[in-house]
């Protein structure tokens, strides 16, 4: 594994060969994913843009060298996500649960759930359920500096924050959801004996279209103002996503920029907070997502070795 002074020079021209590998790369059609898309499919693999809009992740496929498809799936609907997992068939080498919306105004999934928390999480949550069976190497989410937003908890008596609703509190939700999904899902998955690895990645600032959508007039000011002046690229933004999908890392790390507060600069393992590392909320809260999408884990625990 690469030391720390080598991890900082990393970008994505130290890519390994790809060849002969399939990803799957949800929200492909612009900002990170569509990079993240692009460089897997220039290193060789054959990605597939997973995107709500087929025309527009036509369009985004066309700016991408390599082998790609595109195929429709809304993780704002449920049996969008059914569909897609439906008609995969073979191994899937790679899962980036990439897409995301970010404090938007209150707004519901087809299934009732709140938006932001029922497309960052429970959508990708029973993607990735009902994709396993196929995943062969690692299944990589991002997440987002913002769980560490104010008192950012998982609000268990009311997920849907159907009391008081707040975009931004919903948002730093449902990306601690992302950090303990992926604790969970890698906890499963050692204990079943599966060599695929959970990882989950954060850009730290980077300028894309996903702060254009914010509920708050001033805060989108000030976002336009932060993507011109002070956050990275989506190019930049993208590379940790890439690092963690792939290179050798222990299952369960998170990766971000190495630069001040993690807002910019190269990949490298980065911390999270207490209520990301708790093992307990993570159980509590897949529990929660199996009995709100009806989807459940797909692989059987390992028989035991001891006598």
């Amino acid at each position: 594994m690469a030391d720390k002074n080598d991890l900082r020079k990393w970008n994505a021209s130290r890519m390994p060969d790809l060849s002969g590998r399939r990803a799957v790369v949800t929200g492909a059609n612009s900002g990170i994913g569509l990079v993240a898309a692009g460089e897997l499919a220039r290193a060789g693999a054959h990605v597939v843009f997973a995107v709500r809009d087929p025309e527009r992740g036509r369009a985004a496929a066309a700016t991408v060298t390599g082998s790609t498809e595109v195929r429709r799936l809304d993780l704002a609907d449920l049996s969008s996500v059914r569909e897609f997992a439906g008609s995969w068939d073979g191994p899937l080498d790679l899962l980036i649960n990439n897409a995301g919306v970010m404090m938007i105004p209150q707004q519901r999934t087809r299934d009732g759930f709140e938006m932001q928390f029922g497309t960052n999480h429970l959508g990708h949550f029973a993607l990735t359920n009902l994709l396993l069976p196929y995943v062969t190497d690692r299944v990589v989410t991002v997440a987002s500096g913002a769980h560490r937003w104010g008192d950012a908890v998982i609000r268990f008596d009311d997920l849907n924050m159907t009391a008081h609703y707040d975009p931004q509190r919903a948002y730093a939700q449902s990306k601690l959801a992302n950090l303990l999904f992926t604790l969970e899902l890698q906890r499963r998955l050692t204990e079943s004996g599966s060599p695929v690895r959970a990882l989950a990645a954060h850009p730290g600032y980077a300028a894309t279209n996903l702060q254009s959508h914010a509920a708050n007039p001033v805060a989108r000011v000030l976002m336009r103002f932060g993507n011109t002046f002070l956050a990275q690229d989506d190019k930049a933004g993208a590379l940790p996503t890439l690092y963690a999908a792939t290179q050798d890392l222990p299952g369960a790390s998170y990766v971000g920029p190495d630069g001040l507060g993690e807002m910019r600069g190269a990949p490298t393992l980065v911390g999270r907070t207490p209520a990301a590392s708790d093992p307990a909320a993570a159980r509590r809260l897949w529990t929660a997502s199996e009995e709100l999408t009806n989807t459940t884990f797909p692989l059987v625990a390992a028989p035991s070795t001891t006598a």
